[in-house]
This record gives C-alpha cells, structure tokens and sequence, in this order.
C-alpha cells in the first residue's frame, strides 16, 4: 500500500504543467538517495532509476564479495557466504547486486519521502511561475475573475495560477462578477513568503499601449512609435505617435475608418476619451495638439522654468481646462510643461483681472484660480460652487468668500 502512495507522488509531480522532465527526475531521485543515505549511511554504491511517465522506480545497490570475516563495512561489502546462499556462481572480488524494494523502506519512512516530495513539488511549480510571469511583465494576459473583494479581485489565468488585480489598478468603471473574462498588463511580480505574488493594471499607461500594438498593425511592425502615452484611468487619455513613413498619417492610422480601430480600445477602457495627437518636437505646436481640442490664440514659453502661457478665447478655456481639469492636466504630463490659461480678454469687456483683489484675497488662492484658467472676476462667477471646488484644491468655504468678494465688485 504504501508503495502505491509513492508511486502516486510520482504521477502527481509528472502532471505539474510547469515542471520539465530533467528536473522531474533530478528532484525525485534526490529524494530516494535521502532515504538511502539514512538507512545505509550512504548512497554511492547504488542506482536510482526513475521513469517519469509512467511512475517506474527501481533502486540497486551494488556490494562488493568478501572473504568471510574480512568485511569491515556491511553497506559496502558481503561476505562470501551470504552472498553465495542468493547466488551461488559469485566469487570473492565480484559485486553483489541487489535490487532494493519500497517495502523495505517501512511505511513511516515512505510517508515522509512522499510529504517530502509533494512539498518540493509545490516549492518548484511556485518558482516556475515566479519565473514565467517575471520574464512576461509588460505583456497583457487574459485571465477568469474568480472571486472579488473590496480592496482587490482575484484572477485566474488559463493554467489556474492566481493573479490579483487591486482596486487601485482597476478603471473606475469597472464592475466584475465571479465568471467575468478580463484583459489587464502584468504589472509587478514579486515573491512573498515563498509564495508567487503576481500584480496585474487595467490603469497602467502600457495597458494602453499593448491594445494600440494589438488594434493598429503599423504600431505592430514599427511604422508608428507611440511616444508617450498619459492617462486618467476610465476619464481621459493622450496618445503622442510618430510616423517613420511620410506616407502613413500616423493619427488616421491610430483612430481608423470612421473610428473602427480605436472603438474597441475605448471600449475596452470603460469609454475613456482618448486623444491621438502627432508628435512634434516643436514644442509651441506640441502644446497647442496636447490641449486639444481646444483652439489657442497665443503662447509664450518659458523654457527655463519649462511653463507655457496659453491664450484663448472665452469660449475655449473650459475646452482647455477639460471636465475635472483633465485635459489641462495631462497636456502637461504629456508635454512636460506646466501650462497656465488665460482667456484674452476684449476692448468693451467690463471684467476685472483677478489679481486686482489680490489686497481681499490670498495670494496662494488667486494662484489656484489662475492655475485652472480663471484669471477674471467674471470667469470665477460665471460657474457655481460645486464645479469651482471641483476645478480647483479649494474648499466649499474658500470659494463662497471669493464669490462675495467678486460679486461685490458688479453691485
């Protein structure tokens, strides 16, 4: 019986997916020579065979023939009688060999190389996967939600390992229920505790640049370089590509026929807007495609201090700034440039410039507004509260005081 539980070790380590076969044998044979080792004090003098496929083992042990009474070592050596009564053709100087059978072992000490066994075998299969996710960082895998909680879901991939995908690399507007089929980037892996620790995005910018490579073959081949690619995960996101082709529109490329390559990327990102914009190394111009699709006026550049005051129409500045400050938020990331808007102001307008009031409001606020493009008195009123505080770091009680103090002004 306890023959059978060994043997039954050696199928289950066979059927690990991730386990060659010279390993397979390399650690099932150390574990026999172990047994050996401490039942005869050494395994030099003996043969482990193992077969992987069907569950085969054979052990020898070879001796050597001895006078009676002249062996000095049992675990080496047999005397010339006891070897004669198995085998009466053998001569002193001949080796004894002997076939060592599971059973001999005793049931305690086969239960233990069987625990042994399936201990490393979970000890490589967790290195293996270690190995085969570290070598695949930056590629996306396709995995099965399989339980959700709060702070993270847990995924499986096609081979059943664990991936876990936290809430703070899920989009906003992702929702999973157990059975769902999910994409996402492998992240980070790390080992902890002995154990495979696999992190995989959805919010991650190359999340984004794997699905443009797998939807627009030009990026695939290397006609079209994405780069740089900045993103607030489930809102907005801007794509900068470049074309080694004058012949290839690298945008067009990107976006498709009537937006059939780029739909199933938004789609897949829960509807984020995704702004492709061409690369130029003319900064002014570079600026002016990263607002979009706001039109400037005018722009200064402060290369030093790398600011951009951009200058636009009334009616363009909120195109600029973007719902929730987005747009102007990742045109900066995008261009390295800290961007500041302002609106041109016209001949008959009857606005103030906000820096007027500097002597009733606080240096650190006004900045705050200009910093969002609300660099009059009329542009401040003309939103409300809410959308004030949602625009700009300021607090409910902030704002009300500098909607007082604006409104004063026009009484």
């Amino acid at each position: 019986m306890s023959n059978i539980n060994l043997i039954d070790s050696f199928q289950e380590f066979k059927d690990f997916k991730n386990i060659d076969r010279p390993t397979v044998i390399s650690v099932l044979e150390e574990v026999f020579r172990s047994m050996l080792r401490k039942r005869y004090g050494n395994d030099e003098n003996c043969d482990v065979i193992v077969n992987p496929d069907n569950g085969d083992l054979e052990i020898w042990r070879t001796r050597t023939v001895m006078e009676d009474g002249f062996s000095e070592d049992d675990d080496l050596e047999i005397e010339l009688a006891e070897a004669k009564a198995i085998d009466p053709d053998l001569e002193v100087g001949d080796d004894f060999i002997e076939q060592i059978t599971l059973e001999s072992f005793g049931r305690r000490a086969i239960l233990a190389a069987r625990q042994t066994l399936v201990s490393k075998i979970l000890e490589l299969e967790k290195d293996e996967i270690f190995k085969k996710y570290k070598d695949r960082v930056g590629e996306i895998v396709t995995g099965e939600v399989y339980q959700v909680w709060k702070k993270e879901t847990l995924v499986l991939d096609d081979e059943g390992n664990e991936l876990l995908l936290p809430k703070t690399e899920q989009i906003p507007a992702d929702y999973f229920k157990k059975g769902d089929s999910v994409r996402a980037i492998i992240d980070k892996v790390d080992m902890l505790n002995g154990n495979p620790k696999i992190i995989i995005s959805r919010t991650a910018p190359e999340f984004l640049q794997r699905l443009f490579e797998m939807e627009v073959p030009e990026i695939f081949d290397g006609l079209i370089t994405i780069k740089k690619i900045v993103r607030e995960p489930g809102e907005r996101a801007k794509v900068a590509v470049e074309s080694y082709d004058d012949r290839i529109d690298p945008v067009g490329a990107c976006v498709g026929m009537k937006g059939s390559r780029i739909h199933g990327i938004v789609r897949e990102l829960k509807n984020e807007n995704i702004d492709v914009i061409n690369y130029t190394n003319n900064i002014s111009l570079y600026i002016q495609r990263a607002l979009s699709p706001a039109k400037i006026t005018s722009i200064k550049l402060d290369d030093e201090e790398k600011r951009a005051a951009v200058y636009l129409k009334p009616d363009q500045v909120s195109l600029a700034i973007g719902r929730g400050g987005h747009n102007i938020k990742l045109a900066g990331k995008l261009t390295g440039y800290e961007i500041d808007v302002y609106r041109e102001a016209h001949e008959d307008d009857e606005d103030v410039d906000i820096e007027e009031f500097s002597d009733e409001i606080e240096g650190w606020i006004i900045d705050e507004f200009k910093r969002v493009g609300l660099d009059t008195a009329k542009s401040v009123l003309a939103l409300t509260v809410e959308e004030l505080v949602k625009r700009t770091d300021l607090e409910d009680n902030t704002v009300k005081d500098v909607l007082e103090i604006l409104r004063s002004e026009f009484e």
